[in-house]
């Protein structure tokens, strides 16, 4: 029986410096002032895979630090690609808003995993469940596109968690209720076999290789922060 294995590792962005206000999809910058936890993840991270980065500048600095942790021999030849389908979901009107004043007006219509729940739609934006469809499309076609190889994928918490729901076959909302902290890295699996179908293993979600002290903390994500 042959097996074809695919692994992707989906490491979400360096954290966001200001987090007062909601951004979504806002092109903001991220944090890589961290250089022992990109060590970390340069260690941890496969030699000679296919990079992929959203189309999102969080992202592209963030790889750009893993990769310049990384000695000159295991970085790839060619610039990581973006991938506008993995960007995080279009929080329309929602963008730009105080967090604080946002759940305070929301009260307990909020969802608690996220800004609410799986159906509904930014006014102007997605639904989580159109991340679901948007990123799953793109993950199922790179998985084919890049199959039997090594993919690290540097995206969102919102990108990471789609994913999930699509290879588990999970409802929507309940892929929410993942943990993706800033840094960490979660491996999804796609075995292939010509006898039995496609299998999909799930190998670590929010694993933190930089956490490898108590003291050692980058951000604990709570709260929705996108």
């Amino acid at each position: 029986m042959e097996n074809r294995e695919t692994r992707w590792w989906w490491v979400r962005h360096a954290p966001v410096p200001n987090t007062v206000r909601i951004y979504g999809q806002s092109d903001v910058d991220s944090d890589c002032s961290d250089t022992e936890a990109f060590q970390a993840l340069a260690q941890q991270l496969p030699r000679r895979a296919i990079w992929l980065t959203s189309n999102l500048s969080r992202t592209h600095q963030t790889a750009a630090a893993i990769l310049a942790a990384m000695d000159q021999k295991s970085r790839p030849r060619e610039q990581p690609l973006a991938i506008p389908e993995f960007a995080e979901q279009n929080l329309g009107q929602w963008q730009g808003l105080v967090r604080t004043e946002f759940f305070a007006k929301r009260g307990g219509a909020t969802y608690p995993f996220w800004f609410g729940p799986a159906d509904e739609r930014a006014p102007g934006g997605e639904s989580f469940n159109d991340v679901v469809n948007r990123v799953g499309a793109a993950f199922l076609r790179l998985t084919k596109e890049y199959a039997g190889q090594d993919i690290v994928s540097v995206a969102h918490g919102g990108s990471i968690k789609a994913a999930l729901a699509v290879a588990l076959g999970l409802d929507p909302n309940a892929a929410l209720a993942f943990a993706v902290d800033n840094c960490s890295v979660t491996r999804i699996d796609r075995l292939a076999t010509k006898s039995d179908g496609d299998f999909w293993r799930v190998a670590m979600v929010n694993h933190r290789p930089w956490a490898h002290t108590a003291s050692k903390t980058i951000t604990s994500n709570t709260a929705p922060l996108a």
